[in-house]
Order: C-alpha cells, then structure tokens, then sequence
C-alpha cells in the first residue's frame, strides 16, 4: 500500500472575488458584463498538450458557445510551454493567459517562481463552482490548494504493446520488463523531463526501489521526448513495448488501423494520475475576463466532455460519461476508487513531486547519460 501523500479538501464556496463588482457570484448579470468585457479583450490564449483532436475540440466547442472571442493555443509539451512563459515573464512579455498540463512541470517551473493566480475566484458560474458536480469535490494539485486545479481523476495504464510482438501473458508484472527478450525492444519517454515518462519512472521508484530502476536502465531502450516518433516505433514494430506513452498519442495510430493496446494487468499495479487535466491562471495574464470565460467553458459540462474525448482522460464531473475510456487504459477514478484512496494512490500532487519525482529524474540523469 503506498503512502498517503495528499488531504483531498472539499471547500465550500462562499464569495467568489469578483472581476466587475457590485453583482453576486454567478449572478447573471455579473457573468453577462464578463464575457462583454472578454469579447473586448478579444482572445484569449491557452498553452496545450500535443493533441490534435484537443485542438479540434476545443476550437470547434469553445468558439461555438463564445463566439467573438478568438482562441490562441499554443500546442507543445507541456515543459516546453512552460519554459516558454517562465522566460517571456522574466522578459516582461506576456503573451499567455492559461496552461493546461501535468503537474511537475507546473509545479517546478510555475508554481516555484510565483507565476500563478488562484483558480477559484474565476469559476464564477454555479455548474462549475458547486463542488457537487465534482468526483471528489474541489481537488487541487499544490499544498496550497488554490493554483493547481486538477479536473480529472484515473487509474492510468502507461505500458503500452504491439499483439504482434508481445502476447499480453508475457507482461504480468514491471519484473517482465527486464527479461533478456525485451533487451532494446522497449521505448520510453524520457525521464529526465516532467511527463508521463518521468511519473511513471517516479511511481516505479516507489513501489520497485532505485535497483529495479537501474535495472531497467540497462536494456536499452529507445529514450526519446517526441511522443509521436515513440509511439511509431511500437505501432510499426521497431519496438514491442513503450513506457509513459497513452491513449492521446496512440489515437492516430488506432484510428490508422494499426494494432497497440495497452497493459491492463500488472501485478503491482498503476498509480492514479490526473495526467493533463490539471488548470492554472498565469499571473498577471493579458486577457483576464477571457481567462475566466475559457476557465468557464473547460470546466463546464461541455469542456470536460471534449477533454475527455479528446485525450481519453476521464473528467471528475459526474455529468460526463466516461465508462468508455477504461478500453484506452484510462480507467476513471469515479467507477472503481473513493476519494480517500485516489488521495492514496495519485502521483501528482506537489508533495510527491518533491518527495519521488524529482529524485526519481535525478537518478534518471546518472542512468541516461
């Protein structure tokens, strides 16, 4: 049983801190004067995972129900983006507005240099703040619990396998990995980078210890950063096996007609992970109140159904169907965990990050070089 990391606190919303004062919190008629405002300002950008279908359904979904405001995404890793803004705000430049993506690099890069608003005080619609349209309630990344809020909640599978290559017997536990068979047949994204990669290699710092890990260093796997090019290397038979690939970088691939599947059984298990359904203001951001319009719309009914969708991470809102994801190795936390033992089991929080993540990259800078 791993440790428990993070306290999931519910918090119940009282008074939100308004843009426009004078009206109450989700009063229409302060929500009306907010997208006014935002139509103004005009746009509104967002820094994304590298996702094309997030890209379709978010401009399509967003653009239809606010139409006049232009959405500007700019689709990378979610470390690259985040260097990005780190480096435009000591610049003194602001071009970005919102990020979407996993934790460690939020927390290392933004979170660690002061760059963040809280999100509260921008949900402003009752469909979004009331906590009991949320699995869990209100679940926040940082200890804080006021910058990082995370939307959604699953146990993830991130060894993935080409039938072709590997019978699904052959993988029963993260020690089948180290047969000799699987020497230079096994592609993981890098774990000297915040990602799936690196959480991964983290989670199995905890439950396997460092000498597993040097073990698994030694077979020779293709360690690479450009997610389509691993995922290729599997779905075309250069590889049998990846780590820290999912669903969202497979999809292409699955809908091409070639065959990948991932490992649902694994005798030690998965970890439970938010991957990049995780929210933050940036401060100071040039488009406030489009900020708090897209904030809105992502975190609505509508928006978690496109991030699910889109990425096959299953939302925390109980309004959106998700059943469907387990068949892509994302099983939602709300069909089979409580929230006392998500709150065991996650991955993410900013607790974990500096107690198993960061060592578990350091260690992986002395076995990758």
């Amino acid at each position: 049983m791993l440790p428990s990391v993070q306290r999931i606190t519910r918090i119940a919303i009282v008074a939100i801190f308004p843009v426009i004062a004078a009206a109450q919190p989700g009063d229409a008629a302060e929500w009306d004067k907010i997208v006014e405002a935002a139509r103004k300002e005009g746009t509104v950008t967002v820094s994304v995972p590298t996702s094309a279908e997030l890209r379709k359904q978010f401009e399509t979904g967003f653009k239809s129900e606010y139409p006049g405001i232009d959405l500007e995404l700019s689709v990378a890793r979610g470390s690259a983006n985040i260097n990005k803004i780190i480096e435009e705000q000591k610049a003194g430049a602001r071009t970005v507005d919102l990020h979407m993506g996993g934790t460690t690099s939020i927390i290392t890069g933004l979170l660690a240099n002061h760059m963040l608003e809280p999100v509260m005080s921008s949900m402003v619609l009752p469909k979004v703040r009331d906590e009991k349209n949320w699995w869990g309630g209100h679940i926040w990344a940082d200890n804080a619990k006021k910058y990082i809020y995370t939307f959604t909640a699953y146990m993830t599978e991130t060894v993935w396998y080409n039938p072709e290559l590997v019978k699904a017997e052959e993988i029963t536990s993260w020690d089948s990995l180290l047969e000799p068979k699987w020497k230079g047949k096994i592609a993981i994204l890098d774990p000297r980078t915040p990602g799936s990669g690196e959480s991964t290699w983290a989670f199995l710092l905890r439950v396997k210890g460092e000498s597993y890990l040097k073990r698994l260093a030694a077979q020779e796997m293709m360690v690479g950063r450009n997610l389509r090019q691993l995922a290729e290397a599997v779905a075309r038979g250069k590889s049998a096996v990846s780590i820290g690939l999912s669903y969202y970088t497979y999809s292409p691939f699955i809908k091409a007609g070639l065959s990948v599947k991932p490992v649902s059984s694994i005798q030690e298990g998965y970890y439970a992970a938010s991957g990049s359904g995780n929210i933050v203001i940036i401060k100071n951001a040039p488009h406030p109140n489009a900020s708090k319009v897209f904030v809105n719309w992502l975190l609505s009914r509508d928006g978690q159904a496109a991030v699910t969708k889109a990425l096959g991470q299953p939302t925390r809102r109980y309004d959106v169907e998700t059943g469907w994801t387990k068949e892509f190795g994302h099983t939602s936390a709300k069909e089979i965990l409580t929230p006392e033992k998500y709150d065991e089991l996650e991955n993410g929080s900013e607790e974990v990050v500096y107690r198993f993540r960061k060592p578990a990259m350091q260690l992986a800078e002395k076995l990758f070089r």
